[in-house]
């Protein structure tokens, strides 16, 4: 019997949530994705510390192209260990400003250019917030694919979808976290909030014929995993794919194309803003996960401030 992770890679393209290049060697996803607050874990490893002069050192002061070139840096030799892509993350205090993020994707985009990294391998992380997908839809129409990240709503991944993003991260754990705390209960399997609503996007995305790439994130425990196994895509950081990897046991595909989905409807903005206003648990988590990024891209700004 092969390990639930080689079963797991049979119908969903495994992504690991990490910027730690050991555990990508080890695990051999196909992609790999990272945020501010897995590249300030990435800054305080010692096998970065080199990178991380080199990268103060061009920067001459400019904290600002020091943390993106860091991101760049670290998704470049990233690259060099997997097979398909990296997502690298904008500035999440920008995810109400859209021509900023349209700035910083495209400046992103260019640092990958200079490291002689091609479009076709990387993706730019933007916030599911309304300026994130129009950013997205943009720079999707000139060729820069999009990862719409911490998607927490069915109306998020309504607009995603209409806006011809390449792919949505919708955050299991933590819609499972808001759940939990608000309810006092214990979710598992099926039953779990986060697995329904991945479940439910998925089935929606097929059922209408949409080509935007599901892929679920923000796993507390394996089970929830497991029951979204033949997702287009799952990230997974590195804990849980040795579980997986540990584990003989039988994996069946859960989720499969042919499934009856909702009818397609497009949202306009403020369709799709009393949409978000009606979901407690995705205005608060969004808004928690903007304010975390913002705190942890902040925190790596003072790492890129320190001298070389």
């Amino acid at each position: 019997m092969t390990s639930k992770l080689e079963q797991l890679k049979q119908f969903t393209t495994v992504v690991a949530d990490t910027g730690d290049l050991d555990a990508i060697t080890r695990l051999k996803p196909v992609d790999a994705t990272t945020n501010p607050s897995l590249l300030l874990k990435a800054a305080a490893i010692p096998a970065y510390a080199d990178l991380l002069k080199q990268v103060k050192a061009e920067a001459k002061g400019d904290v600002d192209l020091a943390c993106d070139a860091f991101a760049v840096a670290v998704g470049s030799g990233i690259l060099k260990a997997i097979p398909g892509r990296i997502s690298t993350e904008v500035d999440a205090r920008l995810s109400f400003d859209e021509p900023a993020l349209l700035a910083k994707a495209r400046t992103l985009i260019g640092l990958y250019d200079k490291a002689g990294v091609g479009r076709d391998r990387v993706l730019i992380k933007l916030a599911s917030t309304w300026e994130g997908i129009r950013a997205a839809e943009k720079l999707e129409q000139e060729g820069i694919q999009t990862n719409l990240t911490l998607l927490f709503s069915f109306a998020q991944a309504q607009a995603c979808a209409d806006a011809g993003v390449f792919l949505i991260s919708p955050f299991v754990g933590r819609i499972y976290d808001w759940y939990k705390k608000n309810t006092g209960k214990e979710y598992t399997g099926a039953e779990d909030p986060g697995v329904q609503s991945v479940t439910r996007i998925y089935n929606y995305y097929k059922a209408n014929g949409y080509d935007t790439v599901v892929m679920g994130a923000s796993f507390r425990n394996v089970g929830q995993i497991e029951h979204l196994a033949g997702c287009d895509r799952l990230t997974i950081s590195p804990e849980l794919l040795q579980q997986l990897s540990d584990d003989q046991g039988d994996l069946p595909q859960v989720l499969k194309p042919g499934n009856a989905g909702e009818p397609k409807q497009a949202l306009n903005e403020s369709q799709f803003r009393w949409a978000m206003n009606e979901d407690a648990m995705a205005t608060e988590k969004l808004a928690e996960g903007i304010r975390q990024f913002a705190r942890d891209q902040e925190k790596l700004e003072k790492v890129m401030a320190e001298k070389a």
